[in-house]
């Protein structure tokens, strides 16, 4: 049975001091839960800080993004080994806003996610239609298109340690939110992909988070779903109780 995993993206918010603060709040509200995995995601400048709060916790630290290259000159960007200098474990690539506001391409996020591998991190790769794309009915091209490319010569026994996040970028930030039957279904489609791809215990091994506004009220019903293995959650990961509540639904 997979494991749930729930992942907290702060994207760009919370100073130093106010990311210890929540990460502080969060540990106390989970102090007891060890069923599900839990990922705290800050921004760049506090991952040390939130890595030193969770240090003797089950929380694990994760990064927004990561190059694909060693080191050297590349302004502005953070290498897998900075950031496993301070415990990070997971790493989001290819985010819809990556993809939207940086022009991140299918091919440079396959290279992030097979180097992120290659150092034992644990990617979890970010997958979603625009709204003109469901629309237009072409949620499952979109979709296939991403999951294809930005897993391209990824082996089959790399599978159990990434982590494919379902975002329809129409329901991030807007309150509107896939219906669970929605979301089932492009997780269920994705699984599919993935047993194409490389067989059938790749997919059924593979966890697929649904990443589109989940919600204390919806999280219950959306984590039902056979093929949905957990979140990653934007705004409600600012607050630790909705947060927690969140990670409480998947146990």
């Amino acid at each position: 049975m997979r494991k749930k995993i729930i992942a907290g993206n702060w994207k760009m918010n919370k100073t130093v001091a106010e990311a210890v603060e929540l990460s502080n709040e969060i540990k106390r509200e989970l102090a007891d839960c060890n069923s599900v995995d839990v990922v705290l995601c800050p921004p760049f400048t506090a991952v040390k800080s939130v890595s030193d709060v969770v240090s003797e916790t089950l929380i694990n630290v994760g990064a927004q993004n990561m190059s694909s290259e060693e080191n050297g000159a590349y302004t502005g960007e953070i290498s897998h080994s900075m950031l496993k200098e301070l415990f990070v474990r997971y790493v989001i690539l290819g985010h819809s806003e990556r993809r939207e506001y940086y022009k991140e391409t299918d091919f440079w996020i396959n290279k992030k996610v097979k180097k992120a591998l290659e150092k034992n991190l644990r990617p979890i790769l970010c997958v979603g239609e625009k709204l003109e794309d469901r629309e237009s009915g072409n949620t499952e091209q979109v979709v296939e298109v991403q999951v294809r490319e930005g897993l391209k010569d990824v082996p089959a026994e790399a599978y159990t340690d990434l982590v494919i996040a379902y975002e329809p970028v129409w329901a991030i930030g807007t309150g509107k939110t896939a219906t669970s039957e929605q979301a089932q279904e492009v997780h269920a489609f994705i699984r599919s992909i993935v047993k194409d791809m490389v067989g059938e215990d790749a997919a059924n091994a593979v966890r697929i988070q649904y990443g589109g506004s989940m919600k204390p009220d919806n999280a219950v019903e959306l984590l039902a779903q056979p093929d949905i293995d957990g979140g990653l959650i934007g705004g409600a990961a600012l607050d630790a109780t909705s947060f927690a509540a969140i990670v409480k639904a998947a146990m």
